[in-house]
């Protein structure tokens, strides 16, 4: 014998269509809820629609600290990091002469614009690095300039070194408040890929420094770029420049397995790549380097906006042997986001303070 349930009168009907409704609106609520995600000031101005950020690097071995959430903070911040050394590492965007478009039209021969050389100037002395690597400049001349403008602005780096490789247009430089104690160059500089033998493209940057009494040695890289050769697969190209510079730091620890490395750059390549992890090398070795995991104020990671296709990556990079790894202030070393870092260059600087 089956048992009817009871047809609900018009009260209960009514409290049962209230608590549906209230059950979907928190449906819908949670359903609806995303991530706490920083805002994202776009360069330009415009706000993406969606949260479109660079994914953050898994951090290493030493978490980087919460930044503050304004850019103003950062100044403050640094003053009183007390590091003993402040290093930037920073692709400076073409200060040279080449070919250049100008309102829109294709002129021969042009320097990097005098607004563009303003603003870089202006961001560094702003955060005032003792030493700073920098690429994709032109001529000794080039370097020289940037040099006298930084003291200008009342930022003397009065040391400086110069290298290049196989490109005849783009090479790197190092500028410094301390003495350079030496210099020195790898032993392999070209390789073999199908048959063709190919040489660096823009070298590999080896000077020590003397601060206070230590010595840091900086290896500074700019290797191939994404842009596609009829000679070689371009991303082949940078593994085995990758290899060419893992070899020369390999011979510098082998020689002296304390050596205070800094070795840095705009690798043109993201972390999970084959370039990145031939120049970190293997996370157990003794040799391994690691690279500082630097956000910017939001809790961004990204270093490079490529315009024509909107793309934001990380590409530049600080990284130290272990000898150093205890003198590197994790928390106060960061990716600098001031808000006119375009106008200066499509990548924006990375800040590293030793202790």
């Amino acid at each position: 014998m089956s048992v009817r349930s009871p047809r609900p009168t018009s009260l209960s009907s009514g409290l049962l269509q209230i608590a549906a409704t209230l059950a979907l609106c928190v449906g819908l609520v949670s359903c609806g809820k995303k991530d706490n995600t920083p805002d994202w000031d776009a360069p330009g101005g415009e706000a993406p629609k969606v949260s479109a950020t660079a994914p953050s690097e898994p951090v290493e071995e030493t978490p980087a600290a919460p930044l503050p959430t304004a850019i103003g903070e950062t100044v403050s911040r640094e003053s009183s990091s007390g590091g003993s050394l402040r290093f930037i590492a920073y692709n400076v965007e073409n200060w040279l002469t080449m070919d250049r478009y100008v309102d829109d039209k294709l002129q021969r021969d042009k320097p990097k614009p005098d607004s563009e050389k303003k603003a870089a100037v202006k961001l560094l002395t702003k955060h005032k690095p003792d030493v700073i690597g920098v690429c994709e400049i032109g001529t000794a001349a080039d370097l020289e300039e940037i040099r006298e403008s930084l003291k200008a602005a009342g930022l003397d780096l009065p040391h400086s070194h110069y290298v290049g490789g196989t490109d005849p247009v783009r090479h790197l430089g190092l500028l410094s408040r301390f003495p350079i104690l030496s210099t020195a160059k790898p032993a392999e500089t070209e390789f073999s890929l199908n048959g063709t033998s190919f040489g660096i493209n823009r070298g590999i940057l080896d000077a020590t420094v003397g601060v206070h009494g230590k010595p840091y040695r900086f290896i500074g890289v700019h290797l191939k770029s994404k842009r596609a050769i009829d000679e070689a697969d371009q991303e082949e190209m940078r593994v085995h420049e990758a290899r060419l510079l893992r070899r020369h730091v390999d011979s510098i620890l082998k020689d002296d397995p304390q050596a205070r490395l800094i070795v840095y750059g705009d690798f043109n390549d993201t972390r999970p790549t084959r370039t990145f992890k031939t120049i970190t090398g293997s996370y157990n070795s003794p040799d391994y380097l690691t690279a500082l995991p630097a956000k910017d104020s939001r809790g961004h990671a990204w270093t490079h906006h490529w315009a024509p296709h909107d793309i934001y990556s990380r590409i530049d990079f600080v990284t130290v042997s272990r000898a150093l790894r205890q003198e590197l202030d994790f928390k106060a070393s960061h990716i600098i986001d001031d808000a006119e870092w375009d106008q200066a260059s499509d990548h924006r600087p990375v800040l590293a303070i030793f202790r």
